[in-house]
């Protein structure tokens, strides 16, 4: 009789089935590892972004109205950096921008990033409102390292 019996294709589909079992937690902790990547290179992406605003209030290339003195040199909001300043030198010609897009969090997948000031305490959980001096994600996972996502 060719073919196959009953019991050959049972073992082969349990075989099956216990290398596919262990292949769906690491399918699973790859995709949470690029996930933090991104939120890595987000979180970076705009830390410099403030950095590079922050430099350019210190070195005077931005200011005059536009600047808030009580800001410490800190921009007002993630948008600022996104839409720009003018240059204190008319001829340097254009606006000055510091980031294309705000990227959006792969934790939560949105834009609403959370924001701390200069005046915040380093835990506080509420935007001051009156500069941004750091980002953080408003995802409460934890990280694969066992560390909160919140605080990196």
């Amino acid at each position: 009789m060719a073919g196959y019996s009953f019991v050959e294709l049972l073992v082969v589909s349990s075989i099956l089935l216990i290398l596919a079992s262990a292949v769906a937690p690491l399918a699973q902790m790859t995709m949470q590892r690029q996930r933090e990547t991104e939120l890595r290179r987000a979180l970076r992406e705009m830390r410099t972004a403030i950095d590079r605003y922050k430099d350019a209030v210190d070195l005077g290339v931005i200011g005059g109205t536009d600047i808030d003195p009580d800001n410490q040199g800190y921009p007002p909001s993630l948008g600022t950096l996104v839409e720009g300043v003018e240059p204190v030198d008319e001829n340097a010609g254009g606006v000055l921008r510091f980031l294309r897009r705000i990227p959006i969090d792969p934790m939560t997948k949105s834009t609403d990033w959370g924001l701390r000031s200069y005046q915040d305490d380093p835990d506080a959980t509420r935007w001051g409102g009156d500069n941004v001096y750091d980002v953080y994600t408003r995802s409460r996972g934890t990280a694969l390292d066992g560390t909160r996502y919140r605080d990196w």
